[in-house]
Parts: structure tokens; sequence; C-alpha cells
């Protein structure tokens, strides 16, 4: 997790001072370490084809002093060895395609306001000290099969503020997907109605 971490952090760092002229994105970033922390984190363990879930993620600032920039990495490991990790999404072992990217889940909202330089973390601004904040990304999955979601929290988008060390700061998610899509009707007015006892959505947290 801390390779892939570094990874990212790397990443972030060339999308932020290659984006032409103007300021660097991180130019007022102070440098140190700062106590911040996941006190919750769920999404569903069992889901299925075509069912929306929620993904949720809270942090808290244990600090004293503010957080530079509260952000959130999602990870989705890739299937094959040597892919690249995504947020939502997973490489396909095929050399013939321009893109080997495919989505396992369609992100239908994902954290307001909190889009970044580069697409697997989520930043939403200064913490103040002793306050949390939600990360939540709605999801609807169309990919059938087991996956595992690496996060963590970072109390500043550059790599220039660093997490202080205990505290928990990463977790995974394991998920199943069925194929079988849930069982569903369209109401009076319109509204996709879940039947009653058809649903194997769950919650699954490591915290």
């Amino acid at each position: 997790m801390r390779g892939r971490a570094t990874a990212a952090g790397c990443a972030i760092l060339v999308a932020l001072t290659g984006c032409g002229g103007g300021e660097r994105q991180d130019a007022n970033e102070p440098s140190g370490d700062f106590k911040v922390e996941i006190i919750k984190a769920s999404f569903a363990a069992q889901q299925q084809i075509a069912d929306e879930q929620t993904m949720r993620i809270t942090v808290r600032n244990a600090d004293t002093k503010p957080l530079p920039n509260v952000a959130v990495t999602v990870a989705t490991q890739p299937g094959d060895a040597g892919g690249a990790p995504q947020s939502f999404s997973t490489d396909i072992a095929d050399p013939n395609v321009s893109d080997a990217s495919r989505p396992i889940w369609i992100v239908d909202e994902s954290p307001r306001g909190g889009e970044t330089a580069y697409t697997n973390t989520w930043a939403l601004g200064p913490l103040p000290a002793g306050e949390t904040r939600d990360f939540e990304w709605k999801v609807t999955a169309v990919k059938a099969g087991d996956y595992t979601i690496d996060y963590s929290v970072s109390p500043g988008l550059t790599g220039k503020a660093k997490p202080a060390g205990g505290r928990t700061t990463e977790g995974t998610f394991k998920v199943t997907i069925d194929d079988t899509p849930p069982d569903s009707r369209i109401g009076d007015n319109g509204q996709v109605i879940r039947e009653p006892g058809k649903s194997r959505s769950g919650s699954g947290s490591d915290n």
C-alpha cells in the first residue's frame, strides 16, 4: 500500500507541475507531519450488477492545527500483474486496445468539489482541528467479480504535508459483485422500486 501511495504521490506532483504557466498548485502547502485519521469507512461487501451503493469514508483532524487540504486516494487493485491501480476501474490484458481501462463501477456522484489533477484522489480543502469530514461516492456496479479496494487519507494533496504516525490512515474493502441484477419494478410514478428481501447488499469495513 505504501508503495502505491508513493507512486500516486509522484503522479500527483507530475500532474500538478505539468499544467502549463501559472503558480504551482502546491506552492502554498506547508511541509510537516499532521495528525489525520480515518474514523469510519463503509462499502457493501456483497453487491449486484446495476446495484447502486454508497462508499463512505469519514476523516478526522486529530491535530491542534488545521489540515492544509484533506485528501482521500482510492485504488482498486488491478486484476492482472503489471496493471495500474485505478479508483473504480481495472485494466484488461489486451494489447490490441488503445485504452485497457474498463469500469467496475460507474461513479454517479463523487465528493462535491473534490476533483483534483488526477483521477483517483479527491480533496475537500482545509479541515480545522478536531473536526471531521465525510467523503462519499455513489456508484453503480457494472462488472461482476471479486475486487479489493485500497484507500488512504492525507492531510495535503501534494505530499509536502504528511500524515503523522500512530493513526489509521489507510484501509481496504473486499467486494464481491454478483452478475445477477437486483429484482426491481417501476412504480406508478416512474420510480424504481426494489423488491423486499431480494437485495444481497451488506456493509463492509475494516474500521
